[in-house]
């Protein structure tokens, strides 16, 4: 069985939700990052982390696609085409959404306060607003890749959340129906619930 740890409040939220979808047993151990539960499992303090038997598995992207490749479920089949397609939407969203919160989170609180810059904030949020709406320009159907979600559309779902949160632009009307449809899933609400 699974074991997966941090708290739904952060990135752990991602894996949580594909447990979910994935209907297998697994214990959720929500702790918060940097404490000594996450610091049995890694030093580094990070969350989320998934147990695999004698294997850990630090970062909530690495943890969906393993989990994805492992059950063969939300993702394309390594090598193909359809596949690369899935892992440039992830690159991209990474780099043009997720880093963009991130960064405003460290500027927020995460950084000692004598290293934070807050008027970074602004910038990102312009550079965030703007990625949103090139993204969807490019939204063609239900889910970035298709009708179904795969690896990226759990990446998307939860930045989108994050974002309002964190008080950065509203996202464009296409993302907003996106982010309901997926948040209608019987998965992400038990997800949610944790």
């Amino acid at each position: 069985m699974y074991k997966l740890v941090g708290n739904r409040a952060t990135r752990a939220f991602r894996p949580l939700w594909m447990l979910e979808e994935l209907g297998v047993p697994y214990e959720h151990v929500a702790a918060a990052p940097r404490s000594d539960e996450v610091r049995a499992f890694s030093p580094l303090g990070k969350v989320p982390v998934l147990v695999d038997g004698d294997a850990v598995i630090p970062d909530s992207m690495a943890i969906l696609t393993y989990l994805a490749d492992k059950h063969a479920a939300f993702t394309y089949p390594a090598g193909t085409l359809e596949r690369a397609r899935q892992d440039a939407w992830t690159f991209r969203l990474l780099d043009e959404v997720d880093a963009l919160l991130w960064t405003a989170a460290r500027h927020s609180f995460i950084l000692p306060e004598d290293q934070r810059v807050p008027e970074v904030k602004d910038s990102l949020k312009a550079e965030f607003g703007r990625n949103l709406h090139r993204i969807a320009g490019e939204m063609a159907s239900e889910c970035l890749l298709g009708d179904d979600p795969t690896v990226p559309d759990f990446l998307l779902a939860h930045c989108l959340g994050w974002a309002r949160n964190a008080k950065f632009p509203d996202a464009p009307e296409v993302l907003v129906d996106y982010l309901r449809r997926l948040r209608e899933r019987p998965a992400f609400q038990r997800a949610a619930a944790l």
